[in-house]
């Protein structure tokens, strides 16, 4: 197993690369996918994984074979403006790019509130809604305010059928309702990967 700072460079590698990967390559449109229901997994403190200790995931049952989620509550030290640098109105913010999860790390994808259901998008739950369609989140990035009942993330969590409930059955996750405002209340103030503490010469 690898220890986890050498998980954490990886990560910070994989930020610098997604800014190249983001000019030529986007994710297949989720406007053909099914309906989706969701809930929302909260992580053991302790848990073994160091991608979802600590983590918030909304679970999306019907996407494939397996559940697919994103974590909601790990911001990353990626400014979104950095994703977007023709945007100039985006420098202005303080917004950082979430890590979604440790599957297709160089993808995005993006979670956004509507009244009423967008082209592009597939339902998450109530009033919540999930894509990964580039056209539709520049719609949404061009708004007076831009960032108002919106996400965005790097990457998404997949789990083997069965891997997840197995999971749930030994303890390591609790099941809540998918809501809008527990999805985008109470944002994470400490970006993630955590910045290494220098270590003490002996």
């Amino acid at each position: 197993m690898r220890s986890g700072l050498g998980r954490k460079r990886d990560v910070a590698a994989a930020l610098c690369a997604l800014l190249l990967l983001l000019g030529t390559s986007w994710p297949i449109s989720a406007g053909d996918a099914k309906p989706l229901t969701a809930i929302l997994l909260r992580a053991r403190v302790h848990l073994p994984d160091s991608n979802f200790a600590d983590s918030v995931v909304l679970v999306m049952n019907n996407v494939g074979p397996a559940p697919v989620g994103l974590i909601i509550n790990r911001p990353t030290q990626l400014p979104l403006s950095r994703l977007f640098p023709d945007l100039k109105p985006l420098a202005q913010l303080r917004d950082k790019v979430y890590f979604g999860g440790p599957v297709e790390f160089g993808s995005v994808w993006f979670l956004f509130r509507a009244a009423k259901p967008p082209k592009h998008a597939i339902q998450a739950c109530d009033g919540v809604y999930f894509s990964a369609n580039r056209e539709l989140l520049l719609q949404l990035l061009a708004r007076e305010k831009p960032m108002d009942g919106l996400r965005i993330f790097t990457g998404y969590s997949g789990w083997a059928p069965g891997q997840l409930e197995a999971e749930i059955a030994r303890g390591d996750w609790t099941l809540e309702h998918a809501e809008s405002d527990a999805i985008f209340n109470g944002k994470s103030e400490y970006p993630w990967p955590a910045p290494q503490a220098p270590k003490r010469s002996t």
